[in-house]
């Protein structure tokens, strides 16, 4: 069984492929995205961010408790 520093880290390294993936793959879709972010009120950015946040979150406990 791995501990959580391991997992943690692991996490981490999968969002550095994932979002390097999307920059060497898309690096004019990534600056249109980031420019049209500059129009999005901050609530909104904030919103989606937590929505995101707890999404993840669920599908870590599901992941866990499936593997349990």
């Amino acid at each position: 069984m791995e501990n959580g520093g391991e997992i943690v880290l692991t996490a981490l390294a999968l969002v550095l492929v994932i979002e390097g993936a999307a920059y060497a793959l898309f690096p004019d879709g990534i600056k249109r995205v980031m420019a049209a972010m500059q129009e999005i009120p901050a609530s909104t950015l904030r919103s989606f961010g937590l929505a995101a946040m707890l999404t993840g979150l669920v599908i870590v406990w599901l992941i866990r408790i499936a593997g349990a």
